[in-house]
């Protein structure tokens, strides 16, 4: 026979401070002597005036009422005994009159298992977005939404919306033992419904969290998580998968378009005047592809609360943002982009995130994602807040939300932000201002110990995409496999070929044989590791200047010296990228809240900066020698290093496993003075064909060189048996290859 409620439950659960109400609410057998088990019904409805129960099969009038056990809204009551077990409903009348029928969502079990529970408690459960957030589903016949949460420090964790009223007491979830996991599964709740999380700390305040495993928010300034289905969109990419699962990253061509959608094109007339992902479909990938961009990379994909933060504040790890559309839409996007031939990087931010008071920060009214001594656990400079890495959970949120997007939105791959600030303790801090690891030093062990378990997830459970570091310091082994000691990125930004090379075509050229170096260092470690050579949206804006405007001269000069960077960049090893703006020559720096100065198109002048770049870029993917050896020393060979005085440099680039196209030697005149019958040496005799000469009329230039077939003259040169009598155009560039 049942125990009387104790006083010490009925407070717990009336107070909302019980972790565990499913014990003390919803359906309950109790055992009696020669008869059947006693059913009974616990309900919690503050602001009833009566409440009911009945089994689904019977009409509402036969319900049976519940007896008020406490005027805060506890209800208890018998009902009729019966197998097998299937739902009842409630029916409530309200203190205004209005009744509702009504499933009880303590009728329902916990759903996660222990295993589930286990895997996350250890960091290794590689899906935990599918267990952890809120997920529509059907359970007993029933549709509704079940909804876990990670806040091991919590007094309670309640699911509260508008269905609700926002009331914390009514639908508190079920602590599921000494996990720090919440449960609760809702009926009746699908899609679109908005919601957040009530957390009681354990100071006795309350805080409104958004969901961390949310897949959908509210757009700024609101901040509400959103109930949605990841399932139910029918890709058409299967093709682009297959073969991208057994590629070879570092043997592709990858010339990638980096994209900040918010501002690339403006909808006028429109609030906010963002483009949509359907919108960018008939009108980015197009122009991408026109331009011979094999990638394009998007910033600010992640839900973000502030446009200035560009995405580097991430809200909503695991939220596409309202910004352009729903995650159904961006999925479009994405599978779009494959049937196009384009593939897809995200920035992706795991190093920080904001103080937002809906965010990750005190999530549980303790510092649960982020570290509570500042000097670990804050960047001050940018005034957010640090992943504590060396927690389980943590870690396994960070490397899941890696995997979801890469699973669930067929991701190619993450440029992953900041690594520099992750790997060192004393990152942009005085001494004092940091703590040393447990040997003294100042690598940050747990964020290694991170980056090696995301890297070695990644090329387990997403082989062929893509993760490219952002660091820009000495630090061994950035592209190292895993198992060999490295952190296991694919590629590694090369931000000493991108300080020194824009250091460099800054110069007037009058300076440049003083700075030769500037252009020959890269070649010295340029396959220590392997890199990405990154023009990104960092080199355009807080008084860098545009990319033309860097670049000394009157205008004729200026876009000159474009021409030749840009056939530098595309010459030298390593995988590519360019900033959106950069590829018709704009003049100002990027504008986060305006629009790229599209109108610059109809002049001839950047029109011909378009064309060039739309041929340099079919080069590079056309050519195995200048892609296929990126990261290959047997790849490049110098023909003339030591010509500082004239600011002539000149190499080889080849393909190392046979395939067509050969050899193709790329020279250079970084000085506006032409050099007439210059000698360049070259292996084999025979008619060369100029393939790219960026001082050609049709791209701006001055028509100097003249032939685009050159003959190669047993002329010893360079080393070399043979040599090409060439006619280098004043701030120049030719790529040849062997007729």
């Amino acid at each position: 026979m049942r125990k009387r409620l104790p006083a010490s439950e009925i407070d717990a659960i009336v107070g909302a401070t019980h972790r565990e109400p499913r014990s003390v609410l919803g359906y309950h057998e109790f055992e009696r002597a020669n008869e059947q088990p006693l059913a009974l019904v616990r309900v919690l409805e503050p602001d009833a005036a009566e409440v009911s129960v009945f089994w689904e099969d019977e009409a509402p009038a036969a319900a049976r009422v519940l007896k008020r056990l406490h005027p805060a809204g506890l209800y208890e009551g018998r009902i009729a005994f019966r197998r097998p077990l299937v739902p009842y409903r409630l029916k409530v009348r309200y203190t205004d009159g209005h009744e509702l029928l009504k499933h009880d969502p303590y009728f329902f079990a916990p759903q996660l298992s222990d295993f589930d529970l286990y895997l996350f408690a250890e960091g290794n459960h590689y899906r935990i977005w599918a267990k952890l957030g809120a997920h529509p589903t059907t359970l007993e016949g029933l549709a509704g939404t079940r909804f876990a949460v990670w806040a091991p420090n919590a007094q309670r964790v309640s699911v509260v919306g508008p269905f609700n009223l926002w009331d914390g007491r009514r639908h508190a979830m079920q602590a599921r033992g000494a996990t720090g996991v919440w449960e609760l599964f809702m009926p009746g709740l699908g899609a679109g419904e908005l919601y957040k999380y009530e957390i009681r700390t354990a100071a006795g305040g309350t805080v409104l969290k958004s969901d961390p495993y949310g897949f959908a928010m509210q757009l700024r300034p609101d901040n509400c998580s959103v109930v949605a289905d990841l399932e139910g969109y029918e890709w058409h990419d299967e093709h682009w998968l297959a073969a991208r699962r057994t590629a070879d990253p570092k043997r592709q061509a990858i010339n990638v378009y980096e994209v900040h959608l918010g501002s690339w094109r403006r909808v006028e007339g429109r609030e906010p005047p963002f483009m949509n992902w359907h919108e960018a479909v008939e009108q980015l990938i197009p122009y991408v592809r026109d331009l011979g961009f094999t990638h394009i990379e998007l910033m600010g994909v992640a839900e973000h609360p502030f446009d200035g933060s560009w995405g580097y504040q991430v809200a909503g790890y695991y939220a596409p943002t309202a910004r352009f559309g729903s995650p159904s839409d961006f999925k479009y996007f994405v599978d779009r982009c494959h049937l196009a031939g384009l593939g897809v990087l995200m920035d992706w931010v795991p190093a920080h995130f904001p103080k937002d008071e809906h965010g990750l920060a005190e999530f549980d009214g303790t510092a649960l994602y982020e570290h509570a001594d500042p000097r670990q656990g804050e960047h001050r400079e940018w005034g957010t807040k640090i992943f504590n890495f060396g927690r389980n959970e943590v870690r396994n949120f960070l490397v899941a939300n890696a995997l979801y997007w890469l699973e669930n939105f067929h991701i190619d791959g993450l440029r992953v932000d900041a690594v520099a600030s992750m790997l060192y303790l004393d990152y942009s801090r005085e001494p004092g201002q940091w703590i040393p690891n447990a040997y003294g030093g100042r690598e940050n062990l747990d964020a290694i110990g991170f980056l090696r378990q995301l890297n070695w997830a990644v090329r387990e459970f997403a082989p062929g995409t893509i993760t490219a570091a952002e660091e820009s310091t000495t630090f061994p082994g950035v592209t190292q496999p895993v198992h060999l000691g490295g952190l296991g990125f694919t590629f590694k930004w090369n931000m000493g070929w991108m300080n020194d090379t824009l250091r460099y075509m800054a110069l007037d050229p009058v300076f440049r044989s003083h700075e030769h170096r500037l252009i020959t260092f890269s070649f010295a470690y340029a396959w220590s590791e392997s890199f990405m050579l990154p023009i990104s949206h960092d080199e355009v804006v807080h008084g860098k200047r545009a990319l033309l405007d860097k670049l000394p001269g009157d205008e004729w000069q200026k876009r000159a010296n474009y021409r030749l960077f840009r056939t530098y960049m595309t010459a030298h090893p390593g995988k590519k990228l360019l900033f959106m703006g950069s590829e018709f020559g704009q003049w100002h720096e990027w504008r986060d809240g305006g629009t790229l100065d599209w109108e610059l198109l109809g002049d001839a002048r950047h029109r011909q900066l378009f064309e060039f770049n739309a041929e340099l870029n079919r080069l590079y993917a056309g050519s195995p020698a200048l892609h296929g050896s990126d990261c290959d020393s047997d790849g490049f060979a110098w023909i003339e290093v030591e010509n500082a005085a004239q600011s002539v440099f000149a190499f080889e680039r080849r393909s190392t496993r046979g395939e067509a196209g050969g050899t193709l030697i790329c020279v250079f005149n970084a000085t506006p003075v032409p050099r007439e019958d210059y000698w360049l040496g070259v292996g084999s005799p025979g008619h060369y064909r100029k393939l790219i000469d960026s001082d050609a009329a049709r791209f701006g230039g001055s028509g100097y060189s003249g032939a685009d077939v050159i003959e190669a003259h047993a002329h010893a040169a360079h080393g070399r048996a043979f040599a090409l009598k060439l006619s280098l155009p004043p701030l120049g560039a030719l790529i040849l290859t062997r007729a």
